[in-house]
Parts: structure tokens; sequence; C-alpha cells
């Protein structure tokens, strides 16, 4: 079951899409953010947070801003303070009793920082090489899924210690994949809490001990199982960089990783955003980590059958994005979604063919299939059949991660037996499909082929307007999810600074070699 798109207007779309991104790209080459300079003091051991809670990071990163700007990035003023004051945890705590006063050291001064920032950095991107060297030795020691697509499941009560269990439930009864979902509301916060949180409104705290534990439970599961167990969690929002970090550090597989998700739906800056999620990718990249990128979300706003080209257009941009921060095929989960109004004539044809244009556009992406939400009416048999769809388009057209949907979705936070009956759902399609794909033919003129090359027309149409007048311009517009952004508003701004000459990031300029090579 193959969709054969024309070869030359798959590749006009990604001509256009670099071309559109290419700007973006330098915007965030000539741009930090307080978020970036936090994560590059976290990788270089400064963890843990003051008496009430406050991450030693922000303290030190905000004095450096205040004090001096962050033109020239943290690492020169904070190593060659260090001297001083013996070490980052010292130093920080310096800060916070106003002890400290930091700058810009020159000469012989300015080599003794660079040199000393550098060997620390080098350390905590060994970390990462370590866990990464880890996560593949334990696939190949213990097993990993026995198949694709892996089945993907949501946990998070917002009590670490509660999704512990649950976790590990779901993955005795089929789950590939664990996602922790975030407590409402952290994507705005401008700091990322510090230690186990028992806590949190509809999710749990993405934190490094939150990480540390959850990863130790699915190791200890994955044993019992004889199959690999992923974790998947988020690195949206303020503190992208940072949380791709610690997700390095504490082995996670996943996160979601899209700047447009927090620009359109929780209006973040997008030079901020997009600055932030380039460092965030380099770092992924380098941990070995899976991305998801959110262009489901664009269907919970727009209408999916008249929005369609734009999850194209998104997905085309996050695939330039990803590749230019040294992220290869396997790493792109390019999300979409199965949200047409069930009530349209030809629906589940219209979903078969937006999903299998994803399909032929990213052959080689474990792309992130996500359920039916919008038209969730608290029917909960209704649901449940429109599950069962869900999950027969994503085994038809090769979907790699498939988010299992809820029969109580929109009505309650599923219980244990909602998401048991859910993965009963799943097992049983991909079970009875099995290899379906393999028996069916698609007619070049058939009713699919044509919707999905329609859909490709009217992406090439958009980018290339796009092109015309700037990405920036097309999301202040109200391009994508009908929500408009301005480049010069939004949440965070504040923590951008353009770079000066002289500009250092030692995590940057040991991660921008490996780009480079993978990129060539």
């Amino acid at each position: 079951m193959k969709l054969d798109l024309d070869p030359d207007l798959a590749a006009r779309a990604r001509s256009l899409a670099r071309a559109a991104g290419e700007p973006i790209v330098d915007l965030a080459r000539a741009h930090t953010t307080t978020s970036v300079e936090r994560a590059v003091l976290r990788l270089a051991g400064l963890n843990g947070a003051d008496p009430d809670g406050r991450p030693w990071a922000n303290h030190v990163v905000d004095a450096v801003r205040d004090q001096i700007g962050l033109e020239h990035g943290v690492a020169l003023p904070v190593w060659d303070a260090v001297r001083e004051h013996g070490d980052l945890h010292a130093l920080a705590a310096g800060v916070l009793r106003g002890e400290v006063r930091f700058r810009i050291p020159t000469g012989s001064a300015a080599r003794e920082a660079r040199s000393a920032a550098r060997v620390a950095a080098a350390g905590g991107v060994a970390r990462i090489d370590a866990r990464r060297r880890e996560r593949e030795r334990l696939v190949g020691e213990i097993g990993d899924a026995p198949r694709r697509p892996w089945i993907y499941l949501i946990v998070a009560t917002g009590d670490i210690y509660e999704d512990i269990p649950q976790a590990q439930a779901a993955a005795r009864e089929g789950a590939d994949v664990v996602a922790v979902i975030r407590s409402t509301g952290q994507s705005l916060l401008d700091h990322v809490p510090e230690g186990a949180t028992r806590e949190g409104y509809a999710g749990t705290y993405a934190t490094q001990e939150n990480f540390r534990l959850m990863r130790a439970a699915l190791d200890d599961v994955s044993r019992e199982l004889g199959r690999y167990v992923r974790l998947t969690n988020y690195a949206s929002g303020l503190c992208m960089p940072e949380i791709a970090a610690l997700a390095g550090l504490e082995r996670l597989d996943m996160m979601l990783n899209d700047s447009m998700y927090g620009i359109l739906f929780r209006d973040i800056n997008p030079i901020r955003t997009f600055t932030d999620q380039r460092f965030a990718r380099q770092i992924h990249a380098r941990a070995g980590i899976i991305i998801n990128t959110g262009e489901d979300n664009y269907l919970t706003t727009a209408d999916a059958v008249e929005a369609a080209h734009t999850v194209t257009v998104s997905q085309l941009l996050n695939e330039y994005f990803a590749k230019e921060a040294g992220l290869e095929d396997w790493q792109l989960g390019l999300g979409h979604a199965f949200e047409i109004n069930p009530a349209l004539p030809d629906s589940f044809r219209l979903e078969l063919a937006h999903a299998m244009l994803a399909r032929a556009l990213f052959p080689d992406a474990p792309l992130k299939w996500m359920p039916p939400t919008k038209h969730m009416t608290g029917d909960i048999f209704a649901g449940y059949l429109l599950d069962g769809f869900f999950n027969l388009a994503g085994a038809l057209t090769g979907q790699g991660i498939l988010l299992i949907g809820m029969m109580t979705e929109a009505v309650v936070t599923p219980f244990l037996s909602d998401r048991d009956l859910a993965l009963r759902n799943a097992r049983y399609v991909l079970d009875a499909a099995g290899r379906l794909h393999e028996d069916l033919q698609l007619a070049p003129d058939s009713f699919v082929a044509q919707r999905a090359h329609t859909v490709l027309g009217e992406a090439v149409d958009l980018l290339e307007r796009i092109g015309a007048e700037g990405l920036l311009a097309a999301i202040g517009d109200g391009t994508f999810g009908l929500m408009r952004r301005p480049a010069d508003r939004g949440k965070g701004l504040d923590g951008v600074a353009e770079k000066a000459e002289g500009y250092c990031n030692p995590v940057a300029e040991l991660l921008e070699p490996d780009v480079r090579e993978r990129a060539a």
C-alpha cells in the first residue's frame, strides 16, 4: 500500500522549507537566552537549588545578566569568578549573598576562563555520551520492542511515586513508550523545579530527580519483560535547553521538542523559542534522543481538512531545523493527528490520505501518530470505536509511534482500567491487521491518492508564500493553528540577548562540529 508522490513536487517542498528555515537558523545562531546559558551551567555541574527552591543556575545567570549582560555568554565571567570562589556551587552561594561581581575577562584571564569552562562542559557532554552508550547496551542485552509502531501511553498523576507503579503496569500491558506529561503550566515556568515532586495538576513536574526515578523504574520492568521500555517527557517551553540537558543526563529516550507549540499555544516569544530549540536539539542529537513534534496541536484549533497542508508545511520545516541541528532521520518523530470530524463523509479515507502523505514524505522517520481528541464527545462506546479506526490507520500506513487514545478522553482523567482497555484495543488491531498493508494496493487515481497530492500541492503554495514574507511574519499572521504571534511580543523576550563578538559557549563549541559532520 504505497503512495507514489511526484518526486519533483516533493523536492520543491523541501527546497522551499529550507529557504524558509535558513533565516531562522541564522537568527538562532546570532542570539542566546537565559535558558541556553543555564543549560551550559547545568552541564558543567551546577545542580541544586537554594533553600527556597530557586535553582542555583537561575541565580548565577540572572546575576551575570543584571551586572554585565549575556551578550558574551556566562562561561567567561563565571569561570573567571570561579578562580576566586573555588567551584560553581560556592560561586552560586556567593551570588545569593551578594558577594560576587562579574566581569568580562581579557587577555590571559580570558584564556584561562575559556579553558576551564571547556573542561567543565566536556565533562557534561561525556556524561551524556555515556548514557547514550548505556541505552544502546541495554537494548542489546534486554531486547527491543517486538514490532512497530511502538505503543505510546501517557501516565501522569501529579505524584511521581504514583506515576511509577502505573507506568510499570502500563508496560506490563503492552506499552513500549511511557510518557510522563508535565504539570499544567510548567512550560511557562522560567526555572526547572528541583527534586521529586508529589503535587501537579494534570501532570507531573519535569525535574531531574523525577526523570531519574522513572528511568530506574522502567529499567526494572524492562528486565522483567525482556524488552526495553522507552521514557518520554517534554522539553518545550521557557526551559527547553535545560530540560534537554537533564534528559540527556538521565537517559530519557524521547522528548517533545517543538518551538511552534510554545509559540502558538503558550505565547512564548518566537525568537526566544527558536533559539532555545536549536540548542536543545543539538543536545538531543548528541544524546540519541528521538524528538516528538507538535503539529497535531494545530488541528485542535483549526479544521483538520482545511488546515491539513499546514501540518505538512510544519513537518517539512521541523525536518530542516532538526537535521540542521544534527538529528538523524531515525530521531524525527514528526507529529500528525487523527482529528477529522467523524461525521464527515469519507473521513477515514481522508485520514488515510494524510497519514500516507506523511509516511511517503518522511519514509525513514518514526512518525508520531496522535489519536482523536477534538471530536470525542463523552460517548465512550463511540470513542472506543473511533480509537480502533485510529489504530487501524496507524497499522495500514506504517506509523512509527502510536499514541494510544482513551475512550474517556474529554470526560475524566483516565483510570487504570481505561488504559488497560485502550491497550487491548491497540493490541487487537495491530495483531489482527498484521502486515495487511502488504496485501493492499492504492490506485493512482484513487480518492486517497488524489487527496494526498492535493495537500502536498497546497503545502508547496503555502511554503512559497512563507518564503516571500518570511516565517516570522507568517507566524505573526496566524498561518499555523489560527494563532497570531508577532516576533516582538510574547513571554520570555526579556531573556533573549544578541551575541557580541567574543561570545563563548563551550557546550555549543563541542556540539557544533558534531552538527556539521552529521550534515555533511
